[in-house]
């Protein structure tokens, strides 16, 4: 009868040992995975932008696992939790892992008044410019927030009020009126109960149904998102689109730099930078493409009313953390530059 041998053991621990040692390089080895939000999901533009996105990565040498998702709260709670590596979602979302880049999208932090009227190319010019200084080498104080990064930042659009009644055209007219406020956002809280208004609180994935059964008197997103919500049904004959932008909305790409070689993040920025203009168009086409009845302009008089009612609320809710100073202060001096002869230049808020 054949004797054991002597070197099968040491053969079956040197085997364990390799095993043990390959173990955590392999699990390094495998693909970053990108969650993305879309509410219309695997179809819809933004995931088609990011499977583009990703393509280009890969021919950068850095490869990407994409996955998307309908409800934005999900994506970001798996990034949290480290079950995505990297999040593609709104910055109401993305503050909380960047809230610098994220100040982007406060409150008439784009807009842009040249003798009482908004300049609504010069808004996407403020975004713009924002991002070309998060993309510079020296951007790191910006873009940088502990562990987390922000890899990229798409424009899509001016967020617009959609109203039931065009007699909403004042700060003064929107006491006692329900408006959507997303439960995650404390900001759009603020804004509306500063202005004697009763916030309906809501999320991105119900917030058009809510709009559209009656439930609110007004709500607000950007043009892109008018045809996918239905929104321009539930205004009624009455409503109108108020053609006055609270804000311009972003997509932004944080990442978790654990996860990713150093070189990633600047690739990932110049990617969405250098579409800019591509998206830009999109958005314009979108804008465009809304029939003109239901479109109201504010007058000379409300526009600036309506623009220092922003910039009040905008400095109140910095005041409670709630903004980031660092980035408004950025972005009032892009403001001041594009418009230096605006009153809000010679305040000492914001500096």
């Amino acid at each position: 009868m054949p004797q054991p041998s002597r070197r099968q053991p040491i053969l079956a621990a040197t085997l364990f040992t390799a095993l043990a040692l390959l173990a955590p390089a392999a699990a390094h080895a495998a693909d970053p995975k990108l969650c993305v939000f879309d509410l219309q999901g695997a179809s819809g533009e933004m995931f088609n932008a990011a499977k583009d996105y990703a393509l280009a990565m890969q021919g950068a040498g850095f490869n990407l696992v994409l996955k998307s998702y309908v409800d934005e709260r999900v994506a970001v709670d798996d990034f949290r939790t480290g079950q995505c590596d990297a999040v593609l979602a709104t910055a109401f979302r993305t503050r909380a892992f960047n809230p610098v880049t994220a100040a982007t999208d406060s409150f008439g932090a784009a807009l842009i008044l040249r003798q009482g009227k908004v300049d609504h190319a010069a808004g996407h010019e403020v975004i713009r410019m924002a991002s070309q200084i998060f993309n510079a080498p020296s951007a790191s104080s910006y873009v940088v927030q502990g562990k987390y990064e922000m890899a990229g930042l798409i424009d899509v659009g001016a967020v617009y009020a959609v109203v039931r009644d065009k007699r909403m055209s004042t700060p003064e007219a929107m006491a006692g009126k329900k408006i959507l406020a997303f439960d995650h956002d404390k900001a759009q809280a603020h804004l509306i109960l500063k202005a004697g208004a009763q916030p309906v609180t809501a999320d991105v994935t119900n917030f058009a149904n809510k709009f559209n059964n009656g439930m609110a008197d007004m709500a607000a997103a950007p043009a892109i998102a008018f045809k996918p919500l239905e929104l321009l049904k539930g205004m009624g004959p009455q409503g109108a689109v108020c053609r006055f932008p609270y804000m311009i909305m972003s997509y932004q790409l944080i990442i978790d730099r654990t996860r990713f070689a150093p070189a990633f993040a600047d690739a990932s920025r110049r990617y969405w930078f250098s579409h800019f203009d591509e998206v830009l168009a999109r958005i314009n086409k979108a804008e465009a493409d809304l029939p003109a009845s239901v479109w109201m302009d504010l007058s000379a008089e409300n526009t600036p009313k309506y623009a220092e009612f922003l910039r009040q609320t905008r400095v109140e809710l910095a005041e409670q953390g709630i903004y980031n100073e660092q980035g408004l202060k950025l972005l009032k001096r892009i403001r001041c530059k594009l418009n230096p002869a605006d009153q809000e230049c010679t305040m000492p808020t914001e500096n």
